[in-house]
């Protein structure tokens, strides 16, 4: 589900998840755990790619569908403490945008220290209100954090996906690079990344996070209950249908 190899002193954590590396409970739990594997490692830290034309097209939508309110019970927390997860890891964390970087795809991107983007490649973007669902706290306050003011209502609102050029111009993305390149060009960023002292890069990176993680922390409780309703309702599943049945037909 994520593949687990080392290049010198980089970890490389490659999404291998069906044909677009869609989201779920068992990825979600499987992320962590190779995250807790690297914690545990001498790495000094992390490349997050994914495999063939996507990094993550976003959520399975047809799992959403299937499980119902009890598959989202768990499967939202886990989105979100994933997302967690990667905010507070104390190592450097580089995300190689190998292809579609969709939804919470998307969000995991917008969760890594520094992302670099192949082109061409795919698309990227924020397509939640289009499917008919909120954003968890944690995955709205990331992106955020990340996009400046002046298109981040765009961009949430819209639900645009945009290709690389864009996605660097609007924030989604630091660099750009040919997708011969992508893998060897985010190495050495995370290797020189890794080269500062740990202990100082972990102690810089939680102070940087920290507004975004008490921001995260104060409002999860009360949103989050009201995002669970909102996913479960039966009118939201209708939408997600039709959304599903318009882009890649019944499953």
């Amino acid at each position: 589900m994520i593949h687990f190899e080392r290049s010198d002193s980089v970890a490389v954590l490659r999404m291998e998840h069906g044909k677009v590396n869609a989201v779920d409970s068992e990825l979600f739990d499987d992320l962590v755990r190779r995250l807790e594997e690297v914690e545990s490692s001498d790495a000094a830290a992390v490349v997050l790619t994914g495999t063939g034309k996507a990094f993550s097209a976003g959520v399975d939508l047809f799992r959403i569908l299937d499980g119902g309110s009890d598959y989202l019970s768990g499967f939202l927390p886990k989105l979100s403490a994933s997302v967690q997860y990667l905010l507070n890891f104390p190592r450097p964390v580089v995300a190689a945008v190998n292809g579609h970087a969709i939804a919470g795809g998307c969000v995991l991107v917008c969760a890594c220290d520094h992302r670099l983007m192949a082109e061409p490649g795919g698309v990227i973007g924020l397509t939640e209100l289009l499917v008919g669902v909120p954003f968890p706290v944690a995955a709205l306050e990331t992106v955020r954090d990340l996009l400046p003011a002046c298109h981040l209502q765009d961009l949430v609102y819209k639900g645009r996906t945009i290709g690389p050029s864009e996605a660097l111009d609007v924030g989604f993305v630091d660099e750009l690079t040919s997708p011969d390149e992508l893998l060897h060009r985010a190495l050495k960023t995370a290797a020189e990344l890794g080269a500062i002292p740990a202990s100082t890069f972990a102690l810089t990176k939680r102070h940087l996070r920290a507004p975004l993680l008490e921001r995260i922390g104060r409002y999860t409780d009360d949103i989050d209950a009201e995002v669970l309703s909102s996913w479960s309702r039966p009118e939201t599943a209708a939408t997600i249908r039709a959304f599903l049945d318009k882009t890649v037909g019944r499953k």
